[in-house]
């Protein structure tokens, strides 16, 4: 035992180490355990003092250290029954990291003395090996900021157009940044100038809250660069600070609040980064196996209804909370906008069945604070009856998947997607319009950071992930791509002008149909990964965008799509179109037409070799007078050959004028011609007849 600290009684709450500008309180909850020991750490990393933590409120021990300040490192450890066949694995010999860490001193280096059994042998051993000397320490930490006038641009959905990207793939490369690969060049000048430039409104990160590079991707000389192992949910990723203040990432939530850009984070709280029964003892496994991890009938094992190894309990109380806890702290301190959560299923589940009005969801729901902010699901988890589209509530988003494989699909030219490209063109109504959910739930992808880059969709029939190391058994098989005839990357400038204008009817197509667009980082200028598409692994020039080798003219049209978007709230709706007449005027919000004009028929909906769809779509019915409006938009997806469409009739004083074409060099346009170009998006509008001229384009 090394010298005694002086300490008090301190408080149970707020959980974590507390500052008040006289000392630090220190409360962490375990329901199981015998003792809990708090250890301090000079900078050197040297533990310095054990103190028996010396009070204990129900399950939180905590106590009061006067004169403490910011910088302090520590950790836990923690004393209990090591019997793992009841759920329980506490070993003192371990250095726990507090969960509710605001900052960490870096990366756990990877030694068998992290595992709280002896390596080589099964997990009922018992391991006696210090694991101080290789974990990351717990900082104290003063959270407080100057915002100044910092205020959340509060996005509606149905004006969002969100964008998903890594902080260093991002970054990593960018001729015009400094510090690369952190927070600080996310907000850097040059970043901003291009995002507010492509008119995105949102950018959602890819996980930001402190994760672990997984000891089989060390091995292999790699690293885990998408950050989907979490186990500090309240510090920011300490690789990603240039000068490990966490005010770096405070000032570039304000640096994207003062251009008017929202900043979502995407979150991991489905499972930790301690994996199986065989995975690591960092923090919550040493704290409370018991209460933080859903476990199996046997308990010495864990239910894995994420595909990592195990599944947080939400319906432990304290789990919950923790959960809570955090979502808010990243809002009230780090003011964010926002969450995406990954595996979003596993968050619902009581009792391992998903309930769409579980724990998770009623409390959120129901917090003042997290209610107000964009809140996005991945709606399926790998447990049963995990894939869940359509199933949550307001104000739940959902990431629609079903829009990415159809998309796709359609614009290869399967058979007999007419129907499909449809529904979805039109906001997938028949997952998403109930509870009084608004179109705009549909978080509508065609390229995520989960498969290929929109690049690469449009260049290889096949994945090629070699460079992970598994053999190229990773990673999806089945993408709905296509390769015009030629394996990745070609000369042939016919196979190139295909692939731009497929670039480009996808990019449309994802700004025309309602919902609220995201897109991929990178795909506005032709990024691509080489084929590789799980990148998971690639910290390296394969997972970071090339900048290098910009494509402008995609840029340029990207940046047109979604101004068009912006510029017509028919696009942008909050009520579903379906087919009803409008009190105003008597026309069907929306209406099918064929080519020569007259309405589809059933037989057309499944003509299996139908390649066009021509939706005339209007103002929702219903939807209120101050609601921005227009008379009407014709819009044309043409994945067959050339035809010439027969417009419908306009109303007096209105004729029917193209006004957006993937075909042109402009994309935005004016003229009257009704020639629809083989593979290619148009879009009509209703225009003031121009008396005494000529409509000729």
């Amino acid at each position: 035992m090394l010298e005694n600290y002086a300490i008090e009684a301190g408080a149970p709450n707020p959980l974590g180490a507390t500052f008040d500008g006289n000392g630090v309180n220190f409360a962490v909850f375990s329901r199981h355990a015998t003792q809990v020991t708090l250890c301090l750490f000079d900078e050197a990393g040297h533990e310095t003092h054990l103190i028996a933590m010396p009070e204990r409120d129900g399950h939180v021990w905590h106590g009061y250290i006067p004169g403490m300040g910011p910088g302090q490192q520590y950790g836990y450890r923690v004393h209990g029954p090591y019997e793992p066949e009841e759920g329980h694995r506490f070993n003192p010999f371990k250095l726990l990291m507090d969960p509710y860490a605001k900052r960490l001193t870096g990366q756990p280096k990877w030694n068998d003395a992290l595992y709280g059994y002896i390596q080589g042998e099964d997990d009922l051993t018992f391991d006696t090996r210090d694991s101080a000397p290789f974990m990351p320490r717990s900082i104290v930490t003063d959270p407080t900021f100057s915002w100044g006038e910092d205020a959340a641009p509060r996005i509606p959905m149905h004006k969002a157009v969100f964008y998903e990207a890594h902080v260093k793939g991002l970054t990593a490369t960018h001729p015009k940044v400094e510090r690369p690969g952190t927070y600080s060049a996310m907000a850097s000048p040059a970043m901003l100038d291009h995002l507010t430039d492509l008119g995105v409104t949102s950018v959602e990160l890819l996980p930001v809250q402190a994760f672990i590079d997984d000891p089989f991707l060390v091995e292999r000389g790699l690293r885990n660069y998408w950050g989907y192992m979490t186990y500090g949910f309240f510090a920011p990723e300490p690789r990603y600070m240039s000068n490990g203040s966490i005010a770096e990432f405070q000032q570039m939530v304000a640096r994207y609040h003062s251009a008017g850009i929202e900043v979502i984070l995407d979150v991991v709280y489905n499972h930790t980064a301690e994996g199986s029964e065989l995975g690591p003892t960092l923090n919550f496994r040493g704290l409370d196996n018991a209460s933080y991890y859903r476990l199996a009938e046997d308990k010495r094992y864990y239910i894995n209804d994420a595909g990592c190894g195990n599944s947080l309990n939400f319906d432990n109380p304290f789990t919950l909370r923790m959960v809570m806890d955090s979502l808010r702290y990243w809002v009230e301190v780090m003011h964010v906008d926002g969450f995406r959560f990954d595996l979003c299923s596993s968050l619902g589940r009581t009792d391992g069945v998903f309930k769409r009005d579980g724990p998770f969801f009623r409390a959120i729901r129901q917090d003042p604070v997290l209610n107000r902010v964009k809140l996005i699901a991945e709606p399926w988890d790998l447990g049963p009856d995990g894939y869940q589209l359509g199933a949550y509530q307001a104000p739940f988003g959902e990431w629609n998947d079903k829009f990415r494989d159809d998309t796709r699909q359609f614009w290869r030219g399967d058979d007999g997607m007419v129907s499909a490209m449809a529904a979805r063109l039109t906001g997938s109504a028949m997952f998403f319009d109930h509870d009084g959910r608004a179109p705009t739930a549909s978080v509508n992808f065609i390229t995520a950071h989960d498969g290929f880059t929109l690049r690469d969709l449009v260049s290889y029939r096949e994945k090629h992930n070699e460079a992970n190391g598994e053999e190229n058994r990773d990673g999806h098989s089945n993408n709905h791509s296509d390769n015009f005839g030629v394996e990745g990357e070609t000369d042939d400038p016919e196979i190139r002008a295909k692939r731009s204008r497929r670039m480009r009817n996808l990019l449309a197509t994802l700004m025309l149909s309602q919902g609220t667009p995201l897109m991929l980082a990178g795909d506005e200028i032709g990024n691509t990964q080489g084929g590789n598409n799980n990148t998971y692994c690639q910290d390296s020039e394969i997972g970071w965008i090339d900048w290098a080798n910009r494509d402008d003219d995609l840029f340029a049209f990207c940046k047109a799509a979604i101004a068009f978007r912006k510029a017509h709230p028919v696009l942008r709706q909050r009520r579903f179109l379906h087919s009803k007449a409008r009190h105003i005027d008597g026309e069907p919000d929306l209406f099918w037409r064929r080519v020569d004009g007259a309405p589809m028929t059933q037989e057309d909906w499944d003509n299996p070799d139908l390649k066009i769809i021509t939706a005339e779509m209007r103002m929702a019915s219903g939807s209120p007078a101050y609601i921005s409006r227009e008379p009407a938009l014709l819009i044309v997806l043409n994945v067959g050959d050339a035809t010439d469409l027969t417009l419908p009739p306009a109303p007096e004083g209105l004729t029917w004028m193209r006004c957006f074409d993937t075909a042109q060099d402009e994309v935005i346009v004016c003229k009257s011609d009704t020639h629809i170009v083989a593979q290619s998006v148009v879009v009509f509008e209703l225009h003031p007849h121009p008396e005494g001229t000529s409509h000729a384009a």
